[in-house]
């Protein structure tokens, strides 16, 4: 199968085009460099060190001997879009190809606007690409668990049948996000189901839950291979921090009372996902949605399993929320599509010995400490 991974130099499309590749998939990758960009915006790197495409792709080719073409250019270009979905004629298009940061997008109002139209608008391109060129092309489209917010009652799978005043239907589940960025893999859902109804269009949305690890069986075969180990405020998770922290001897900060309630899963985990998404497409006229996740934690959670794992003495410290959202709250999410599939999860108290509690140690030397406080608060517009 030929597999287009958009933002192939990503945390999660490079890992992802290794993986298919490695599978026996011929792919491709599409990338504007926007991630390494944001990097230099705000002052901040990768805590394991990584190379630039050209050399990835190289060292692939070397360790597989399997090429990845790389195609460099925006989504915002639909030109390029159009252009390159007719050279490469690929079966499925992989979507990660969007900014996907919480705080980023909550920076201002340029931050705001620019998240809104990189996202949806790179995301219209695809699609319309698709339905010009091939409406055959099986469009997998990374979304997000956030979309769903936390109501207070259970997250289906995408899907909710609803009765009201005697009647029945079956209609795309309610969305509460809680930031501009969320609000823009909303926008991606609604704009993508409604291609489907009316273009036949087949699409896979893949509601992601929060990613851990850096490595895979792909990646560990060189160096050259690593991707990305984001820790900082923006673009960082709060486990990553926690380790980080950990590591340093500092205190563990939460925010708020920790109450705060996410799914997860293992980088592993995520790039087999892609690959049954993939594998087994949805049909035409079909708009699928998974709910990407294998175990869900709360904030005060993760903090407790890196004080009970981690190797040395740990503190946790609660800190003033600088987010809106709920600290309390239900959460119970269905997530059966892909372990039907055939997914067989990984567990986060294991990936922490194995590979992230080492991984940290080894380039703790790298941190930068004042990229680890928050300096985005939600509550303020004018957030400098």
């Amino acid at each position: 199968m030929r597999v287009l991974v958009l933002g192939g130099d990503g945390y999660l499309g490079w890992p992802t085009a290794l993986h298919l590749s490695d599978c026996g998939h011929d792919v491709g990758v599409v990338d504007n460099y926007a991630r390494r960009k944001y990097d230099e915006e705000l002052g901040s790197q990768s805590l394991v060190p990584i190379e630039d495409l050209d050399t990835r792709v190289a060292v692939w080719k070397e360790v597989s001997g399997k090429e990845i073409p790389a195609f460099v250019g925006d989504l915002l270009d639909a030109d390029f879009v159009y252009r390159v979905v007719r050279e490469y004629e690929p079966d499925a298009i992989i979507h990660f190809a969007e900014q996907r940061a919480a705080p980023y997008s909550m920076i201002d109002r340029e931050h705001a606007v620019y998240t809104q139209h990189n996202n949806v608008i790179g995301t219209l391109n695809v699609m319309y690409a698709i339905a010009e060129i091939n409406p055959e092309i099986h469009l997998v489209k990374l979304g997000t668990m956030g979309e769903y917010g936390t109501p207070n009652i259970d997250i289906e799978e995408g899907w909710i049948e609803i009765e009201h005043n005697g009647r029945k239907d079956r209609m795309l589940y309610p969305k509460k996000p809680g930031s501009f960025y969320h609000l823009t893999k909303v926008h991606d859902s609604h704009n993508i189901e409604f291609g489907c109804r009316i273009w036949g269009l087949r699409a896979t949305d893949l509601n992601q839950g929060v990613v851990y690890g850096q490595q895979t069986d792909q990646t560990v075969r060189d160096p050259r291979l690593a991707t990305r180990f984001d820790y900082d405020a923006v673009f960082g998770t709060v486990l990553n921090r926690f380790i980080i922290q950990a590591a340093l001897g500092q205190p563990l900060t939460v925010y708020g009372k920790g109450g705060q309630t996410r799914g997860m899963l293992d980088i592993r985990d995520t790039v087999e996902c892609l690959r049954l998404a993939v594998e087994n497409p949805a049909d035409r006229g079909e708009f699928r949605v998974f709910n990407q996740m294998t175990e869900s934690f709360s904030v005060k959670q993760l903090a407790e399993l890196v004080t009970e794992t981690y190797p040395g003495s740990v503190e946790i410290n609660y800190l003033e929320n600088p987010r809106w959202e709920l600290e309390e709250h239900y959460y119970n999410v269905k997530h059966t599509g892909l372990l039907e599939l055939g997914l067989k999860p990984h567990l986060l108290s294991d990936t922490l010995i194995e590979s992230l509690f080492p991984i940290v140690e080894e380039n703790k030397h790298r941190v930068n400490l004042d990229n680890l406080l928050p300096k985005v608060k939600w509550s303020n517009a004018k957030n400098s």
